[in-house]
């Protein structure tokens, strides 16, 4: 398995259109990167709400009967990966209960870090949980809700919840999207002819054909009616801005628009700003593909050294439970990458990665690249040093996994076996920022500083 952090979960949310559930469905396809474990559509029929969900991937997850029969003019989906709550199919979303208030469906991207502390006060009175998911909390909160208006139900259940949201909800009637105040994921806005559509990245409205408005603000609920009026409001208190730079480093499609910055652009910015803080002589720049190549792209194209494909990756590949009894060097990571030999022949080469989690696996692309004949092995990553969890919306390795929380980079660079090894800064991954203010990006993964209390690390499902 790849060293990296695990991706998080995408949502998507269309109304009103004719083929809600087909949009839906390709919407999801676009957002796969943020979840494969699990897959799910809610749509709404003569004013019911019906679901069809699963584990695996969403190509086979729905079949065109079952989208054939999921007819209506609004539908919410979502893709997950388990960032709280284990991989199963009851914890697959969009979560669908039936309340007070009617039937709700709740497709959410972030994760609570006060969700086990609100489930055993709900507990305590009598509510019955059927996942082990912080997102069926939030679904808890409003059906106990004794407000008369749905809206100020979801207000009131959210205003309960500290930590990361992004959370589109459907009802018999009405779509309504809202984002935490401090923004840490992101939530966009965009329309297809007369429809609103919701998705975490632009690159679901590329597929659509559907034309990008803006993102949601944080702090901000979006709700569209069954005639298809939109009303905006800001009911949360203000709270910093605190959007998750991880999603330019490495979550996010590189061919997307996220937090005011052009994914593509920032990794190859980055690449840029890599080869001026940390530049080595090499005959050619290699990218561990695929979420390096944008910054090996800008590394080379500062230092004016080649740039080459010198490991390809099979894309192809899935689980594999067959390993050959007798050993095969570096099995797991040459099942995935498989080195270009006469590139490397004799070579001094920079590799270049975005993240450097447990070093595990960098360790076998090194050694694997030096049994290719590389004479120098330089790494190079375009993310600072992980030295802690995030417990907004990521899963992450504990802290006592997390290499460089314990290791300083001579270290971590004899242990993968590089001839040199060097991060990109904490103030040059901010100066690379184009358009954004640095001070509204969430960098605790790196620093430690979490603007959010959380309880102590064992005592929260990440």
């Amino acid at each position: 398995m790849l060293d990296k952090f695990k991706d998080e979960c995408g949502v998507f949310g269309i109304k009103p259109h004719p083929e809600a559930a087909n949009m839906t469905y390709l919407g999801l396809y676009a957002l796969q990167h943020r979840g494969q474990e699990a897959a799910g559509i809610v749509s709404s029929k003569e004013n019911k709400l019906a679901c069809v969900k699963a584990r695996g991937l969403v190509s086979d997850v729905f079949t065109r009967e079952q989208l054939d029969r999921m007819v209506g003019d609004a539908a919410i989906g979502h893709v997950r990966y388990s960032t709280a709550g284990s991989n199963s199919v009851e914890n697959a979303q969009p979560i669908l209960i039936n309340c007070q208030h009617g039937q709700i469906a709740v497709a959410h991207n972030g994760n609570l870090v006060n969700a086990m502390q609100k489930r055993r006060e709900l507990e305590k009175i009598g509510s019955i949980f059927n996942t082990d998911s912080d997102s069926e909390v939030i679904l808890h909160l409003i059906a106990k809700s004794r407000k008369s208006n749905l809206e100020e139900a979801i207000v009131e259940a959210l205003s309960q919840v500290e930590g990361a949201f992004s959370c589109v909800f459907q009802t018999a009637d009405k779509l309504i999207a809202v984002r935490d105040p401090h923004g840490f994921r992101p939530l966009m806005m965009g329309t297809l002819d007369e429809a609103t559509v919701f998705a975490s990245e632009t690159c679901a409205f590329d597929l659509l054909d559907a034309t990008f408005v803006r993102e949601l603000e944080p702090g901000e609920m979006f709700v569209v009616n069954n005639l298809g009026m939109r009303t905006s409001s800001k009911p949360f208190e203000a709270r910093p801005m605190r959007q998750c730079i991880f999603e330019h480093i490495y979550f996010a499609r590189p061919d997307g628009f996220m937090f005011g910055e052009y994914t593509q652009q920032y990794r190859e910015d980055l690449g840029v700003m890599l080869a001026r803080e940390s530049g080595v002589d090499a005959d050619f720049v290699v990218p561990v593909p695929d979420s390096g190549v944008s910054a090996a792209v800008g590394y080379a194209r500062e230092s004016e050294i080649p740039f080459a494909f010198g490991l390809i990756r099979n894309h192809y590949v899935g689980r594999t439970f067959i390993e050959p009894k007798q050993s095969i060097r570096h099995f797991g990571v040459k099942i995935k990458l498989n080195p270009v030999r006469h590139l490397f022949e004799g070579k001094r080469v920079i590799l270049v990665d975005d993240s450097l989690v447990r070093g595990t696996t960098s360790r076998k692309i090194v050694k694997m690249v030096r049994h290719a004949g590389a004479k120098e092995v330089h790494m190079r990553i375009s993310a600072p040093p992980t030295t802690h969890p995030c417990y907004y919306g990521i899963d992450t390795p504990t802290r006592r996994e997390l290499i460089a929380s314990s290791h300083s980079t001579d270290e971590i660079r004899r242990y993968i076996g590089a001839d040199t090894l060097e991060y990109i800064s904490i103030d040059g991954m901010l100066q690379s920022l184009r358009n954004s203010d640095p001070e509204h990006y969430c960098k605790a993964c790196f620093t430690g500083d979490y603007v959010i209390p959380f309880p102590a690390e064992g005592g929260i499902e990440v």
